[in-house]
């Protein structure tokens, strides 16, 4: 049975066949444009406020969004990177090649046009074409509600067409790659070298998560995609660079939320002669700064809250903050047990292969986290949580850990980096014992850190930022996928 869909192509596709009939290549291999939608508009705003006569002329390309024929005038709109504007076809003063061309011309067509701009009775800036050539042929048609397109699985499977029908959304990306250039600049500006680090690694390390694996088949060997750069971040402070960051992709097979894709944009930073404090001093004024030089303000708005990113930011101790919002002291219950049994009790599902720092990690995600909406330091972690981070001097079952949050959610995590070697070694060791019964998930150990470690590493200061939430946060999105152009998913049945 023939549907609307497939009669439309059938028809699209015999306009392409009468074109190519006609000795005209429907995919040409450029064109030259002198301005794009903007520029064209602002150049008819210059020469109307300086008082000139003679309209100018321009040759802009883009796709067509809109047709609406009034007799012998055509009016159409095509936009381009820039935006949008509006095209007059006067039949009668095109060739007759042109007018058999326009015939077999749809929405969705990429074209280019020449002609002289002018502004209509009601204030349009208009292009009056003189001239226009067909770019490319789109043998499928635009959603009928090309400028509402709405059904999210479609938008995020086929983000090409989101981008065409969601002009929001392509503003959303633009956000991204702002921030993401403003951060480089930041860090740049105070010295920090820009490096990248392995992503095929043999072991997989530098946080608790499960990996990808892959095989190498000339190697005959498996190697993991990275779940964190961390520990050949740290080489390179061991090898004599005083501040490197790398920003790019990690992975881990994990689960699907709206805060996680299994691959995500992760900020790592390392500082020698740094410590927490000065982590999060830098990590404040950083996304204050972006905010300001991307938005034009240090507020946002977030799920109906306004977010205040101007420093400093809250700062909660993670004990405290847990009593507060659930009344459980976790150092009243120092092993894996007693804790479970205290979580069951306020009515929590636990999870029995979870250890102990696991399960108070579960405490903050289910009580403290969705409470702190105003930027917020939580921190000095249990050392169980943070096997690379170093003891607190005056109380070593804690370690110099803050993880930041905002908007409900968690958006950094940093260290003051531990680097005695020994103690490094007993912490993976302990892990891995306490971990035995989910081999997939423990951090593994990376005998060439450790050895590393043992040729001395200074004081460093590690932070780790969320680039896809904090996009969520200042474009006020509540899922990652909207922030992420190819999140993964589920393949159709």
């Amino acid at each position: 049975m023939t549907t609307r869909l497939d009669r439309i192509i059938q028809e699209r596709r015999r306009k392409l066949d009468r074109i190519r009939g006609r000795g005209i290549n429907p995919y040409p291999y450029g064109y030259h444009r002198s301005h794009t939608a903007q520029q064209a508009i602002a150049l008819l705003k210059q020469q109307e406020d300086s008082g000139k006569i003679e309209a100018p002329g321009v040759n802009i390309a883009g796709r067509i969004m809109a047709n609406r024929p009034m007799g012998k005038i055509s009016f159409l709109d095509i936009r381009d990177a820039s935006g949008k504007i509006q095209l007059c076809f006067h039949k009668d003063h095109l060739h007759e090649e042109s007018r058999e061309l326009f015939e077999d011309i749809d929405i969705g067509d990429i074209i280019g046009v020449s002609g002289k701009l002018f502004q209509t009775k009601s204030g349009e800036p208009t292009i009056e074409v003189e001239n226009f050539t067909l770019l490319a042929k789109s043998l499928q048609p635009l959603p009928e509600k090309w400028h509402g397109l709405s059904d999210i699985d479609k938008r995020h499977r086929q983000r090409y067409l989101d981008l065409i029908a969601n002009a929001e959304v392509k503003e959303i990306f633009q956000v991204r790659s702002r921030v993401i250039t403003d951060i480089r600049q930041f860090l740049n500006q105070r010295g920090f070298i820009d490096v990248e680090t392995p992503i095929l690694q043999s072991s997989a390390g530098g946080a608790l998560a499960r990996p990808f694996i892959t095989h190498h088949h000339s190697l005959d060997q498996d190697f993991y995609l990275r779940i964190a750069p961390e520990l050949h971040l740290k080489r390179l402070i061991v090898g004599g660079f005083d501040k490197v960051y790398e920003l790019g992709r990690t992975f881990r097979n994990e689960g699907i939320s709206t805060k996680h894709n299994p691959e995500f944009t992760m900020l790592e930073s390392y500082e020698t002669y740094a410590d927490y404090d000065d982590v999060m001093k830098m990590l404040e004024e950083m996304v204050s700064e972006v905010t300001e030089q991307v938005l034009g303000t240090d507020e946002v708005e977030f799920s109906g809250s306004t977010i205040n990113f101007k420093p400093p930011w809250q700062r909660l101790e993670l004990r405290q903050a847990i009593i507060k919002h659930c009344g459980l002291d976790f150092e009243g219950f120092p092993d894996t047990d007693s804790l479970r049994t205290e979580m069951i009790r306020l009515g929590m599902e636990v999870d029995p292969q979870k250890d102990r720092g696991r399960l108070i990690d579960e405490l903050i995600s289910t009580f403290v986290e969705p409470n702190l909406i105003q930027p917020t330091f939580l921190l000095d972690y249990p050392v169980e949580m943070s096997p690379l981070a170093k003891a607190k001097p005056d109380d070593e079952r804690l370690v110099e850990r803050f993880e930041a949050f905002a908007g409900g959610m968690e958006l950094a995590n940093a260290f003051t980096e531990l680097n005695d070697p020994m103690e490094q070694r007993e912490r993976f060791l302990r892990q891995q014992r306490e971990r035995q019964a989910e081999s997939e998930t423990m951090e593994t150990v990376d005998e060439d850190f450790l050895l590393a470690l043992e040729y001395g590493m200074p004081p460093t200061g590690g932070l780790g930022v969320g680039i896809d939430r904090l996009v969520m946060l200042l474009t006020n999105q509540q899922s990652i996928r909207e922030v992420i152009l190819f999140p993964q998913l589920r393949d159709k049945p």
